[in-house]
C-alpha cells in the first residue's frame, strides 16, 4: 500500500482543528518502518513496530514485524521512539514575557484560560509529548481536572494528563501579594496548616487530583528570599494522607532545607531543586527521591529580564543553576524530565531536554528521562513509556537521531497515542 493510501486508512486528527478525536478500530494494523527505534532504553536500527488498534502487537527487526494487508508507513531516515513524556507543566498559564504571571491569575477569567489551554493541549501533542503531569492551575481551580476529562473524551485533541488541581501552600506564603490588607486577594493555590491539611488533600483528591502538590519552600523570608513553609510533621501528614488514597506527592522545593524536609517526609519527585547541595542530593539519592530540574522555566525567565543568550556570561542564576544539576547527577539522583512550560510556550518542550544535554547529561539519558524514567517514576510504566509489547501504541517519529543530535526532537514528524494517528507521517523538505 502507498505512504499516500496509508496515511489515509488511517484514523487521523487534524493537527490545527479542535474536532473530537476518533476511537481506534480494533480491527486497525499498521506497520512503521523507521531507520531505527529507540525503546526506552536502547537504540535498535533497522526494527519496525507493528500496532493493532491502540496497542503495540510487535516489534523487532522489521523483517519479523511485517504483517500481510497491515498498512505500511515508511520512515526513511527517522527514529521511532516512544510518546514523549512532560513531568511539569501548566497548561493554563502562557508565557510570562505575554502577560505576568500576577495578571494571569487575576485579570484572565476561567473561561478565558480554559480556551487558551486547549491550544497549549494540542501544541504539546504535536511537539510528540503525549503524557503531561501539570502541577496546579495557578487560580484557575479545578480546570485540569476537566480538561484531563476533556481529552479523555475525544472533545479536544491533547496528551492524557495526571493533574494536581490548586496545589497546597502554607497560609501567607504564596501569590498574588502587596494589596491592602483588608482586601481577601485569589490566591495562585490553595492554602492550609497543621489539621486543615488533611481536609485539604482530601478535598483535592475529590476533585479528580493524580498527584498532591505542595510547596515545601517558597519566597517568603524575611528580606523576600526563599525560606522552608511546613515542618516536616506537616510534610508527612500530607504525605500519609495523600498516600492512604494511593496518591504520590511532589514537592516545589528550591532551598536545601526545604528539599531535605520534603524527602524526609516522603515526597516522590521535587521540582526545581535549585539550591540543593551535595548533601541533599544524596539524602535524595538515599530515599530514591527524584529531581525535575525545570532548567527550561529559568532559562526562559532570564531571557525574559534581558539576558541575551550567547552573548556575554550567564547571569547568576544559570550559573547557580548548572552547578546544582551537575551535583544531582553525581550524586546519581534520578532525573525526570520536567520543563515548568507555561513559564513559556507550550509546544517547544523539548527545550527542557535540550538543556539537560547542554547541562551536562547524555544524550540518551535526556532521552530516558522523557520516557521509560519518566514513564516509571509516574507510575504508568504498564502503559507508556516503553516501544513494547502489548504497552499502549504512543510513537514518535522525529528526523535523525536524537542520541547524536538531541535537536532531533523539534524535527517532529508524526505522532500516534494510543494508536489514534494526530500528526501523519511527513517527510522532511529539504
Amino acid at each position: 500500500m502507498s505512504h499516500r493510501a496509508g496515511s489515509i486508512a488511517l484514523l487521523v486528527v487534524a493537527s490545527l482543528g479542535a474536532q473530537e478525536a476518533p476511537s481506534p478500530v480494533a480491527t486497525t494494523v499498521t506497520v512503521l518502518r523507521p531507520a531505527r527505534v529507540f525503546d526506552g532504553n536502547v537504540m535498535h536500527d533497522g526494527w519496525a513496530v507493528r500496532v493493532r488498534g491502540e496497542r503495540i502487537e510487535a516489534v523487532g527487526p522489521a523483517a519479523s514485524v511485517a504483517s500481510p494487508g497491515a498498512t505500511s508507513i515508511d520512515m526513511p531516515g527517522a527514529t521511532l521512539l516512544p510518546g514523549l513524556i512532560e513531568g511539569h507543566s501548566h497548561v493554563l498559564l502562557h508565557p510570562y514575557n505575554e502577560t505576568t504571571w500576577n495578571d494571569q491569575v487575576l485579570h484572565e477569567g476561567l473561561a478565558l484560560r480554559v480556551a487558551r489551554a486547549t491550544n497549549h493541549l494540542r501544541a504539546t501533542l504535536m511537539a510528540g509529548f503525549t503524557t503531561i503531569r501539570d502541577l496546579g492551575t495557578e487560580g484557575a481551580a479545578y480546570a485540569d481536572a476537566e480538561l484531563k476529562q476533556a481529552v479523555e473524551q475525544g472533545i479536544v485533541p491533547g496528551p492524557r494528563m495526571l493533574v494536581a488541581t490548586r496545589a497546597i501552600v502554607a497560609t501567607g506564603s504564596y501569590a498574588p501579594k502587596g494589596f491592602a490588607p483588608e482586601w481577601r486577594v485569589p490566591q495562585g493555590a490553595e492554602e492550609a496548616d497543621g489539621d486543615s491539611l488533611i481536609r485539604v488533600v482530601r478535598d483535592q483528591i475529590a476533585h479528580g487530583a493524580d498527584w498532591i502538590k505542595v510547596y515545601a519552600d517558597y519566597r517568603w523570608g524575611a528580606h523576600g528570599e526563599a525560606a522552608p513553609t511546613f515542618s516536616v510533621d506537616e510534610l508527612k501528614t500530607i504525605v500519609a494522607t495523600a498516600q492512604s488514597s494511593g496518591r504520590p506527592v511532589v514537592a516545589h522545593s528550591t532551598t536545601a532545607d526545604g528539599m531535605r524536609r520534603a524527602v524526609l517526609a516522603g515526597v516522590e519527585t521535587i521540582e526545581h531543586g535549585d539550591a540543593g547541595t551535595p548533601e541533599v542530593f544524596a539524602l535524595m539519592k538515599e530515599h530514591n527521591v527524584a529531581l525535575c530540574p525545570t532548567l527550561a522555566a529559568g532559562d526562559a525567565i532570564s531571557q525574559y529580564a534581558g539576558w541575551k543568550k550567547g552573548e556575554g556570561p550567564e547571569p547568576p542564576s544559570i550559573t547557580r543553576k548548572r552547578a546544582s544539576f551537575k551535583a544531582a547527577l553525581d550524586a546519581g539522583v534520578t532525573i525526570l524530565s520536567g520543563s515548568d512550560v507555561g513559564v513559556f510556550t507550550h509546544g517547544d518542550n523539548a527545550r527542557e531536554i535540550e538543556l539537560m544535554v547542554d547541562y551536562g547529561m547524555k544524550p540518551i539519558d535526556a532521552l530516558k528521562s522523557a520516557t521509560s524514567i519518566a514513564a516509571r517514576l509516574l507510575h504508568m510504566d504498564d502503559r507508556v513509556g516503553l516501544v513494547k509489547e502489548t504497552l499502549l501504541a504512543d510513537l514518535v517519529a522525529v528526523d535523525g537521531d536524537p542520541t547524536v543530535d538531541i535537536g532531533a526532537l523539534r524535527r517532529v514528524r508524526f505522532v500516534m497515542k494510543s494508536g489514534t494517528v494526530f500528526r501523519p507521517y511527513e517527510t522532511l523538505r529539504r
